[in-house]
């Protein structure tokens, strides 16, 4: 459709909406009376269809008009749409009046809303159909809707027009409450082991709790520099030194970096921590709560994702990363300890393998580019290098370690957990580490937070932490694979910018 045949419909629905106005009518009335739901009204007509009844009882619905309206001399069909389903309408001139079904065929299109009021019956094709003895226009749509959505070859234009994806497109539609069905889950089985919800800072005067560059802003009454946070975690545990044992949070959290199909820069996290546990508990928890979240939302803990079966019932793969590494990339990184010697030995398996700042960046480079494509089941990556990890308590029998997973299903990463560090000697120790590591050029490393180990003195009980994105979990769930597909309204370049930065 072109940009004059677009212009010269809009143009006739504008002289449709003045039209009703300089008749008294108005295109945009301020309420409407609704008895049912599409859902409850086809519900309600086979329920007493069932018992050999009739529902005689006129009903009242409201929605949109899609698909095509029908004329057939003194009869017109159409259908009518709202969240939980669609119904067909059938306006007799008989049962309407001649000027009101005139009013009808004149007047209304395809993507207008509308209150009817009727019967509703089957038709001899076993149509569920609602006999219309009254309507109103509720709402004048001005723009035509799209014929041929699924055609357009800019994918970002669904995105950008996420209502019209959602209106035209039912795969968008499923996505995104498979998403809330996902998260109500996840509340209930977080709930039903005592967890409490809490909310703690989205503007933070110090970010914390990830390595990741944050977003900067300025208060003007307090006049100084705040940070979009980027994990919840520090806030959280503070709460556990509150004597609040099991706590959750489930929000955004921001990081100014690249774009791609696993990236966005505001995604959403649930953050939980548990006192008196460590993180082979806190695996325990994960594998129970997204088998308990599959089965309540899909019906079944065995999924597909891109071809491939996943199974998420427990237990799951627990998997060293030193294991790891040497199953899928043939090389033992304890014989190689320092950057140099494990630089020389892993610089020439593949071209996307980068050279890093630390050894235990390094060793990260690895898992991603040699480990991670091969983690189709679910599998608990264990036991990270200290470098990378300021968060997580040692490895007792390996203090170069820590104790900490990393959670990996449909060959993403969906979680990341600790034993979490409760020695604040220790971990003002860590924090003065990695700002040495700023100091020589790596802009990713975690900001001293005095504060925070300040709380760590009044004491924290050895505690268990997660966070675990719902965007991948998303993807997952609904078989994605481009995180744009399960936010509503994700980040996008201004059009005719260029290619998303690299993350």
């Amino acid at each position: 459709m072109s940009t004059d045949e677009i212009s010269d419909l809009e143009e006739a629905r504008l002289r449709k909406a003045a039209d009703l106005r300089q008749r008294g009518l108005d295109p945009y009335p301020p309420r409407v009376t609704r008895s049912h739901t599409v859902a409850e009204a086809r519900a309600a007509f086979e329920s007493a269809e069932a018992t050999g009844q009739q529902l005689a009882t006129e009903l009242a619905l409201a929605g949109r008009l899609v698909m095509s309206i029908r004329s057939m001399g003194k009869l017109t069909f159409a259908h009518l749409a709202d969240g939980t389903g669609r119904i067909q309408l059938a306006f007799k001139q008989d049962a309407v009046g001649p000027e009101a079904h005139d009013f009808f065929k004149r007047d209304f299109d395809v993507g207008d809303f509308v209150a009817v009021r009727g019967t509703v019956f089957r038709t001899r094709t076993g149509e569920i159909t609602v006999q219309v003895s009254q309507f109103q226009m509720l709402a004048k749509a001005l723009h035509p809707l799209p014929e041929k959505w699924h055609g357009l070859k800019d994918v970002e234009a669904r995105y950008r027009q996420r209502y019209l994806d959602l209106l035209v497109n039912e795969e968008a539609r499923r996505i995104f409450l498979v998403r809330s069905q996902m998260v109500t889950a996840m509340r209930r089985f977080l709930d039903s082991r005592g967890f409490v919800e809490v909310e703690t800072p989205i503007l933070q005067p110090l970010y914390g709790g990830a390595a990741a560059r944050p977003f900067e802003t300025y208060h003007n009454a307090l006049d100084r520099m705040l940070y979009l946070r980027i994990a919840n975690e520090l806030y959280l545990k503070r709460l556990i030194i509150g004597g609040l044992d099991k706590v959750y949070e489930i929000g955004k959290d921001f990081r100014n970096e690249g774009i791609d199909t696993k990236h966005n820069p505001e995604f959403t996290q649930m953050e939980c921590y548990q006192a008196y546990a460590d993180y082979t508990d806190m695996m325990r928890l994960t594998e129970e709560m997204v088998a308990f979240i599959a089965q309540e939302v899909m019906g079944t803990t065995r999924i597909t994702f891109q071809g491939q079966i996943v199974e998420l019932a427990p237990p799951w793969r627990r998997l060293p990363l030193r294991q790891a590494i040497q199953e899928y990339g043939g090389v033992d990184i304890e014989a190689y300890p320092t950057l140099e010697t494990l630089w020389e030995q892993v610089k020439d398996l593949s071209r996307d393998i980068n050279r890093q700042p630390t050894w235990g960046k390094l060793v990260d480079e690895l898992l991603k580019e040699l480990v991670e494509p091969n983690l189709i089941q679910p599998a608990f990556v264990i036991d990270y290098p200290i470098e990378i990890s300021p968060l997580a308590k040692r490895k007792p029998e390996a203090p170069h370690l820590v104790e900490r997973f990393e959670v990996f299903i449909g060959t993403m990463e969906c979680g990341n957990a600790f034993t979490e560090l409760n020695d604040p000697i220790d971990q003002l120790e860590r924090f003065q580490e990695q700002a040495a590591q700023r100091a020589a050029g790596d802009e990713e490393t975690h900001p001293v937070d005095e504060d925070f180990v300040q709380a760590l003195k009044y004491g924290m009980p050895p505690t268990g932490g997660l966070g675990m994105g719902i965007d991948r979990l998303t993807m997952l769930l609904t078989d994605q694979v481009s995180i744009r597909e399960v936010i509503l309204f994700p980040q996008l370049r201004a059009p005719g910018s260029a290619p998303y930065g690299r993350r």
